[in-house]
């Protein structure tokens, strides 16, 4: 069984996190390993193996970036853990400028508004790459879509180390 099909949900990239939340907790409560202490003990392994699927399947589909990566692993391409470099030098150029400008924040005179702003952009890209993502796994398009994916990965690490930045300057 595919992590969809244990939620329910039809097999693609975009769905109702909130619903799969529900979803989350109602599978917990059905299969979790306190339910089956009274059990025998294959029926106690059988709901602690169960639990971890669930917890597993849910961890994956709630990340835009795991959830793409499992939609291209079930389609044969494996990225999880992948060295290969992105080769797109517009794409590359753009992330040494704003990793300048991140470096440059510091030295600003309103550095927490021009991290405000900086989070704005990020979160417009981000949101940009997932519309690209859902756009091409469902054209099938799933070299476009692992190359998206890599990019949204950037986007992500980027934002982690303006919110790192964000605390420090905050601190």
């Amino acid at each position: 069984m595919n992590y969809f099909e244990l939620f329910n949900f039809e097999v693609g990239y975009d769905l109702d996190v909130k619903q799969l939340a529900d979803r989350y907790r109602q599978l917990q409560r059905a299969f979790h390993p306190d339910q089956y202490a009274s059990g025998s003990e294959s029926e106690r392994l059988l709901a602690v193996k169960k639990s971890a699927q669930i917890n597993d399947a849910f961890s994956t589909l709630k990340s835009p970036v795991a959830r793409a990566e499992y939609l291209l692993a079930m389609a044969g391409i494996e990225l999880s853990h992948e060295t290969k470099t992105l080769q797109d030098p517009v794409f590359l150029m753009q992330q040494m400028e704003y990793r300048e400008h991140l470096e440059d924040i510091q030295q600003m005179s309103d550095p927490l508004n021009a991290i405000m702003e900086f989070e704005q952009t990020l979160e417009q890209e981000q949101s940009a790459l997932q519309q690209a993502i859902s756009a091409q796994l469902q054209n099938k398009d799933f070299d476009a879509a692992a190359n998206s994916v890599r990019k949204l990965k950037f986007m992500i690490k980027l934002n982690s180390e303006l919110e790192r930045l964000e605390d420090q300057i905050a601190d």
